[in-house]
């Protein structure tokens, strides 16, 4: 018998970081299994690429620009949201920035504001008001992706390492909280993952083949690779469960 576990049929999903690799993998995941999805990131241009692609998939998109470092940014979405659909029943908080790359002791104030005001600021406060907006409709769940850098932090990415770190607190503080509420609140943690966003990692041959050194499986994954772990997630098939921080890095943190 087939089951429906994963069916997102009616269901309303903004997908932050959605323009390109990881956000968009998951856009079209949750767009194929029937969600109407909301593909966001700071310029207009990719998201609607990205949400014409799904149109003329079959699926439902729209798109519309949210710098999550933004607060402005970050109230217009939501008011969008609340006037256009009423209702949210995923966020998937991806958007993120790694501005810096190199020695902790040489990390400037305008890097470490920017790495905090988005990946920290921006997922608390677009949690809180997606939150917010999925208790007034009986719940919903929210997926943060975070890094297996939050677990280990890695060489030259400090201020990421402590923000991702942040991330994997900050969804089990939302999961305890919204709970009562009928919110669900998980996180992603993936490995090397070949993303532009991640560009940094590949470019350099020596770092790239010393990661790859500490993979079981000897490789990196695609973009693809990620989002069935966030489909799971927002389903029914992960309704008793919330708080988790699932780590899908093919054996590297092992």
């Amino acid at each position: 018998m087939a089951t429906r576990l994963f069916d997102l049929s009616g269901k309303i999903a903004l997908i932050t970081g959605a323009s390109r690799g990881i956000g968009e993998a998951i856009a079209r995941l949750l767009a194929e299994q029937g969600a109407h999805v909301i593909v966001s990131s700071r310029k207009i241009e990719g998201c609607q690429a990205v949400a014409d692609s799904v149109i003329e998939s079959g699926g439902s998109a729209e798109a519309f620009a949210c710098h999550v470092g933004d607060m402005g940014d970050i109230a217009a979405i939501f008011s969008h949201i609340r006037s256009t659909h009423g209702k949210l029943d995923i966020l998937v908080n991806n958007a993120a920035t790694n501005p810096y790359f190199g020695d902790i002791l040489d990390t400037d104030l305008a890097a470490y504001n920017k790495t905090v005001d988005v990946n920290v600021r921006g997922y608390f406060f677009m949690s809180i008001e997606g939150a917010r907006l999925m208790k007034e409709n009986g719940g919903g769940s929210i997926v943060n992706t975070a890094s297996v850098n939050a677990l280990r932090p890695a060489l030259w990415q400090g201020i990421y390492s402590i923000t991702k770190a942040a991330v994997v607190n900050m969804t089990q503080a939302f999961a305890k909280e919204c709970a009562p509420h009928g919110i669900r609140v998980n996180a992603l943690l993936p490995g090397l993952t070949k993303t532009q966003f991640a560009g940094a990692l590949f470019n350099e041959e020596k770092i790239y083949q010393q990661a790859i050194k500490t993979i079981p499986m000897g490789r990196h994954a695609e973009p693809q690779e990620m989002a069935g772990t966030v489909l799971y997630l927002v389903s029914d098939a992960a309704s008793y469960t919330t708080g988790e921080c699932i780590v899908v890095d093919g054996g590297m943190t092992l």
